[in-house]
């Protein structure tokens, strides 16, 4: 993901979290919820999403 996006990523936050929670945000903004949706992503998807929100600039 990082080879993907390393032009346009200046920073990257990784946080831990218990209880099966993975969410994916970019400036504050939510982009993907394991909790809401009940799945992990997968790779593509978490990549089809940051692409999505960088289109948005």
């Amino acid at each position: 993901m990082l080879n993907t996006f390393k032009q346009k990523i200046s920073n990257l936050t990784l946080v831990p979290s218990g209880g099966g929670c993975f969410e994916l945000s970019a400036n504050g903004e939510l982009l993907y919820s394991k909790l809401k949706t009940g799945q992990f992503p997968d790779e593509q998807g978490i990549i089809d999403l940051l692409e999505k929100r960088l289109a948005k600039k």
